[in-house]
């Protein structure tokens, strides 16, 4: 009797497949491997039909392996039944292929299948189902003819299609679903897989990482030896110890004919945390007939190298009993840890060749005057630091590092000096750069390949680099750029399970904008889309992190909660106070605060008012309709749930007196609270400048947001052309775009995220010298500084879990990446299955009106039958369609349009909750007499100015922007006091309070000082040009001392102080500097 017997009262079809699985074991094994494999294909079938499942998400690659990953995602597949349906329908493919034969094999194949056949009985027929062992088929123990077997099996296989379907049709009972979801994990605890069943699972894993493995075949016993050029997994291979005396071990690794490793495999079920011990005692009982193979010898082990396994995949929460379990045995004090995965042969080569003690030596004592040298990388000092901080990590042996640095103060520079100085010192041999977006890879391979580094040579002229577009490294890679997505569908959606990359393929991994996979209040554009829900987006993007065996190296401005949780505190803080306070990034002036009647008051309806309604979709305006309750607006509703053009245009009417769209040299920033609302901007600026100017150049303002075309192209416009002047946005510009003539920032809108905000406002930090900006202007129409008081800066994606269409139309319109295609499309057909059964008959009418007269049902069909590009573009041009969409699930199509007028009250400068400019002169007054005797520096500053170090300096103003004073604030407070334009440093500000002394600039200072140097000093033609030079720095440094004669071109050009001093000012230079310092702070002429 068959072993498939108890499935043929339920399902037939399957009995009929287990049976010529067995009847074809002896005389044709690739049919069974063909059979079980097509048994486990059918039983996800089934699966399909009786569960609840979306398919949208597979729809343009409905494949047996993705829908037994999509089974997994649904938690319907515990790890065990994962495991057996992967390995039938790999053996399957490749008897399919290769016309395969193994009867030992196929044996394995078969009592799995038949694993899965109870198990599926267990969960989806009888729960109470007991099974008899299984019997392996004797040969010649049936006497049914096959042909006849087939036959029966194409009759079943032709009726199947409508069974699936009258399954699929049956009302899902959700309770039901749940307690069975129970059930298969229940009855997969039953499961045990055998040793051999354990070992094809390990065989297959070996061969993916790229070892030659086969239990059965490359064996001791059958006279499987190491051979030169081959990467050989024997099994069984014999040892001696006192311990165990004659013993073999599962498995022993060699390359080529050198003995590198052991593997100690057990069974599925079985722990393997503490079998690495059993290992050692084999790494220790290397017979005396074996020792040509043996490399060297460690406190008694002859094998370098060894591995614990049971076959199971890594399961972070179950670790002991799943991975693969390694131990370095060379030193004394390694402990052993779990991989994701095997180590290729490459990877225990490189290890054996590497020496960690010479190459942190190397990489310690490697100098950096190349890095800063003003011809190559030019690394400011914050660069420096970050990469030492870096380095210590690795040097110290930790497995990750965390470096924060404000936007602008280049990342990709510090990233280039890194990796270089690692691959230089031989500390790492291969990198993997990580980014979120194909464009961040492509600045980042620009970079790579544009900036000179050492002997005018780029990273890329000496070092091996593959791009985005080279998935696959190969021996010679040194650096690969790629992204998290590209990553993800190589390590977890890979269908053939091909070119998988091994744990160790890389040493060093570099992840770019670390705090990616978290919304801020803004909806996630371009790749991104295509990891939104719960478990997706963070959970993918960590799960590669995790996957490799590497050092992790983590960049970005804005860390979030996760980016801690997974790298750690960081290593390395350039902040953005610091960099302005170092002169790399500009500050802004106190923010401007406006306010008006309507954001003071809010705007209150009485139940029985008689509004406005407009339907944003209809077009309809609906006059005299009644409030059905008392209801409240506050400023944060403002152009979402109620049009209020009159406080935008109040709000403007203030803000457009310090704008001019066509002769300010910077550019301005608006953010609006909606498209439409952006659209009301930028009308209501032309007609105010129109009243106001008699107009400007049209093009001179510009919406620019993810509905326009072109997108990309109007951005690179706002960058580098005259015109346009001012852009208004939603979030699209709010991060990833460097325009560094932006000088002006205007919010009219809300924003409820901290990391967001200082995104928004990194926009307008850069330095830019072609426009003279010393600072940048912030306009808060909406009282955002409130708003913004008790916001944390760490929301989870999970917190919007919804992804809109409008986003998914954007993603479609930018990339031309098919797969980042084929993804939005999927997900936009799943938003479509789930919302068509709310769309009523009124509602029906409207969709169909604005999609070319298709109903839902229609669209999702057209969309499934196209071919990607043309369903991406019926999706780009129904943008109509899409907003309608999603605006209608917002619950808001009808907006109420207030007609109430709306002033502004007050225009002042945010120097702290009610603060005024004398409050703030005075608080910093109060500060400085204070403090002027217990700051050293200040003490400096006040009574001998010619002794201020660099340092000390810097240390100061730190000091006094964490108590909040700087210049801007100063300069601004001042002048709103005094209405007078000054342009004075911390240090006049500093000696003004304290002594008396006038405000004057740096550059006055400088200048007086010069001058009298001049005066008093015969200088030569040559003299006299370094001294303009020094000068130069003085005006931009403040303060000089002779380690800045050490630097840049003094050093290159003038061979530093020493030099400079000796040869040139004949040991004058020195006295000159000193009285440099000192004339700067005396204010009469001496004669």
């Amino acid at each position: 009797m068959s072993n498939f017997e108890f499935l043929k009262k339920r399902w037939p079809i399957l009995e009929n497949l287990g049976r010529l699985a067995e009847r074809n074991l002896y005389i044709d094994s690739n049919t069974t491997f063909m059979k079980c494999g097509m048994f486990g294909e059918i039983i996800v079938k089934y699966m399909f039909s009786i569960e609840h499942i979306d398919e949208t998400p597979i729809v343009y690659n409905n494949n047996h392996n993705n829908r037994i990953k999509l089974l997994k995602k649904e938690d319907l597949i515990p790890e065990d039944i994962d495991t057996i349906l992967n390995m039938l329908r790999i053996k399957r493919n490749y008897a399919a292929h290769e016309w395969y034969e193994n009867v030992e094999k196929a044996k394995v194949q078969l009592e799995l299948t038949y694993k899965l056949a109870v198990w599926f009985m267990q969960t989806y027929g009888d729960w109470d189902f007991e099974p008899r062992p299984f019997v392996m088929p004797e040969k010649n123990q049936y006497g049914e003819d096959i042909g006849d077997i087939a036959k029966e099996y194409e009759k079943k296989y032709e009726a199947l299609e409508a069974e699936l379907n009258v399954l699929k049709a049956k009302e899902k009972d959700k309770e039901e679903l749940e307690k069975r979801r129970e059930q298969g994990k229940k009855a997969s605890r039953k499961i045990e897989l055998n040793e051999a069943e354990t070992r094809r699972i390990i065989d297959a894993q070996l061969r993916g990482a790229g070892w030659e493995a086969d239990t059965t075949t490359l064996r001791y016993s059958k006279g499987t030896r190491p051979q030169k050029g081959r990467n050989i997994a024997i099994a069984e291979w014999p040892t001696y110890s006192k311990e165990k005396g004659h013993g073999a071990v599962d498995y022993a690794l060699f390359i080529g004919k050198k003995l590198v490793g052991f593997i100690e495999a057990k069974k599925y079920s079985k722990d393997v945390a503490g079998t690495i011990v059993e290992a050692k005692v084999y790494a220790k009982g290397v017979k005396e007939e074996h020792s040509d193979y043996v490399i060297s010898n460690w406190r008694n082990y002859k094998v370098p190298f060894l591995f614990s396994a049971n076959g199971r995949k890594y399961i972070k929460e179950i670790k002991d009993k799943s991975g693969v379990h390694f131990l370095d045995c060379r030193n004394s004090k390694n402990n052993a840890k779990v991989l994701q995965g095997w180590y290729s042969p490459e990877k225990l080569q490189n290890m054996l060749n590497e020496n960690l003690d010479d190459a942190n030596k190397n990489l310690n004592e490697l100098g950096f005057d190349f890095l800063q040298n003003e011809d190559g990388l030019s690394l400011r000092y914050y660069q420096v630091e970050a990469i030492k901080a870096v380095e210590k990590a690795i040097i110290e042996g930790k497995e990750t590092a965390l470096v924060t640095m404000a936007t602008g103060t280049g990342k990709t520079r510090t990233v280039l000096g890194l990796i270089y100085r690692i691959l230089k010192a031989n500390r790492f041999k291969r990198i993997l750069f990580l980014v979120d977006r194909t464009s961040l890879g492509n600045q980042a391979l620009d970079t790579f390949q544009e900036i000179k580094i050492e002997d005018l040579k780029t990273l890329d002229q000496i070092y091996n680099i593959n791009g985005l577009d080279e998935k696959i490294i190969d021996k010679e890679t040194e650096v690969h750029v790629a992204t998290v997505q590209a990553m993800v569908k190589r390590i977890i959606y890979n269908e053939d399970e091909t070119n998988v990359p091994s744990v160790g393929d890389y040493d060093c991994i570099i992840i770019d904008e670390a705090h990616r996979g978290y919304t801020l209040d803004k909806e996630m554009s371009e790749e991104e889309a295509e990891w939104r829900d719960s478990r997706d987006f963070l959970s993918k993007y960590k799960k590669v992190i995790e996957y490799f065996d590497a050092f992790k190296v983590a960049l970005t401005a804005t860390p979030a909660l996760h980016t801690t949780m997974i790298f750690g505190k960081p290593v390395y803080n350039y902040t953005y106070r610091q960099a302005v306070i170092d002169g790399y990034l500009v500050d802004h002036e106190p923010p401007l605060i406006i306010e008006t009647e309507l954001t003071r008051d809010g705007i209150h309806y009485n139940k029985g008012d008689k509004v406005a309604k407009y339907n944003k979709f209809t077009g309809e305006l609906i006059n005299g309709a009644e409030i059905e309750d008392d209801i409240d607006f506050e400023i944060d509703q403002f152009n979402r749930k109620i049009i209020v053009e009159s406080h935008t245009r109040a709000a403007l009417e203030e803000v457009t007196k310090y704008i001019d769209p066509e002769n300010d040299e910077g550019k301005t920033l608006i953010f609006a609270a909606s498209d439409a609302h952006a659209d009301m901007i930028v009308r209501l600026l032309k007609e105010i400048y129109k009243e106001t100017m008699g107009g400007v150049d049209d093009d001179s303002i510009l919406k620019i947001t993810g509905s326009i075309k072109n997108v990309d192209l109007e951005i690179k416009k706002f960058k580098n052309e005259e015109y346009p002047k001012v852009v208004v946005t939603v979030d699209l510009l709010s991060t990833g775009i460097d325009v560094p003539r932006i000088d002006k920032i205007v919010f009219l809108r809300r924003v409820k995220s901290r990391i967001l905000y200082e995104q928004m406002l990194g926009r307008a930090t850069r330095i830019c010298d072609s426009i003279n900006k010393t600072h940048f202007e912030i306009f808060d129409c909406v009282r955002l500084y409130e708003a913004l008081e008790n916001v944390t800066n760490m929301k989870p994606v999970a917190a919007n879990e919804n992804t809109s269409f409008k986003i998914l139309r954007e993603t479609l319109e930018r990339t031309e990446d098919t797969d980042e295609k084929q993804v939005a499309v999927e997900k936009v057909i799943a938003k479509l299955q789930r919302k068509k059964k709310l769309i009523d008959g009124n509602q029906r009418l409207i969709f169909k009106s604005l999609c070319n007269d298709k109903t839902p049902e229609e669209f999702i069909k057209s969309l499934r039958e196209s071919d990607i590009d043309t369903a991406a573009g019926e999706i780009i041009e129904n943008n109509a369609l899409i907003e309608y969409l999603d605006e209608k699930y917002r619950n808001d199509k009808i907006v109420i349009v207030s007609d109430k007028e709306d002033r502004v009250v007050s225009h002042t400068r945010g120097y702290g909750k009610g603060k005024k400019p004398e409050d703030y002169i005075d608080e910093f007054r109060k500060y400085i007499e204070e403090n002027k005797n217990t700051i050293q520096a200040l003490e400096v500053v006040c009574t001998r100015p010619e002794d201020l170090t660099k340092k000390s300096l810097k240390q100061l103003k730190a000091i006094l922007d964490n108590n909040g004073f700087n210049e801007e604030y100063l300069n601004t407070a001042w002048k709103d006091l005094k209405n007078e334009d000054i342009v004075a440093d911390i240090i006049a500000f500093i000696r003004q309070q304290a002594l008396g002394s006038p405000l004057e600039s740096n550059e006055e200072r400088v200048k007086r000082a010069i001058k009298r140097i001049k005066r008093e000093y015969y200088l030569t033609k040559p003299q006299e040009n370094w001294i303009n030079r020094i000068e130069k720095v003085m005006l931009k440094e403040v303060v000089i001392d002779t380690e800045t004669l050490n630097t840049g071109s003094f050093k290159s050009q003038g061979g530093g102080f020493d030099r400079l001093n000796k040869k040139l000012f004949n040991g004058k230079l020195g006295e000159i500097i000193k009285k440099l310092k000192k004339y700067m702070f005396y204010n009469k002429e001496i004669s």
